[in-house]
């Protein structure tokens, strides 16, 4: 394989992993949106909610694919994070990157095994219990249960403290991961600092946002 190839094959996959980035902002942004109706409005987040947990489209369509995006999003980026640190000469464990870079930039595979790891405890407090619910105890449906569940998650001050943690790091993710991600699919025009600008305040608002949300329930449940 030639020098050339190896470039087009990485470059490729750095735009593989930025279009899969930001797909899943997409979706981070509607579950922000959902679960902050939480803080206002009990009716109207057992409304939201109930829609989005039993739409065919979401549940069989949507829901199946946003998983895909999450497993190839971080497998990419562990193959890419290992390619580059194989690439580098020896000398190279002598720069301080430091100097040249921020920690988020640095650390990105790191902050991204937290948020996987996050994920998973996600997953198993509601995705599980949800699955259960439907399909597998066969309930009934209750449009209304689901503010009440959500507020239960979030007694514990120790899983309290766990998804604040998970959502720092998510911040930390996004610090670098949105910006770096228009840069790898070429954006460079009169709206880059535009785009710059949203990507850091998207970076701050919604993590600080879920830890915000986090915090409402464990104090007024």
């Amino acid at each position: 394989m030639t020098n050339s190839t190896i470039l087009k094959s990485s470059i490729a996959k750095k735009v593989a992993m930025a279009l899969s980035g930001l797909f899943l902002i997409t979706f981070l942004s509607i579950h922000f949106f959902v679960n902050l109706t939480s803080v206002f409005s009990e009716e109207l987040f057992n409304m939201m909610a109930h829609f989005m947990g039993n739409n065919p489209i979401i549940q069989f369509v949507m829901q199946p694919i946003l998983i895909i995006g999450v497993l190839f999003h971080f497998i990419m980026g562990f193959v890419l994070d290992f390619k580059n640190r194989s690439s580098r000469p020896i000398a190279y464990a002598k720069y301080n990157g430091a100097s040249n870079a921020s920690w988020s930039s640095r650390n990105m595979i790191i902050s991204g095994i937290v948020v996987l790891s996050f994920l998973g405890l996600h997953f198993y407090d509601f995705w599980v219990p949800e699955m259960a619910y439907k399909y597998v105890e066969a309930n009934p449906l209750n449009a209304q249960r689901y503010y009440h569940e959500l507020g239960e998650k979030f007694e514990s001050p120790i899983r309290t403290a766990i998804y604040s943690f998970s959502f720092f790091f998510l911040f930390l993710h996004l610090w670098h991961g949105f910006n770096s991600s228009f840069q790898s699919i070429g954006v460079n025009n009169k709206y880059s600092k535009a785009i710059h600008k949203f990507g850091y305040a998207f970076a701050i608002i919604v993590p600080f946002g879920f830890i915000f949300i986090a915090l409402f329930h464990h104090f007024n449940h």
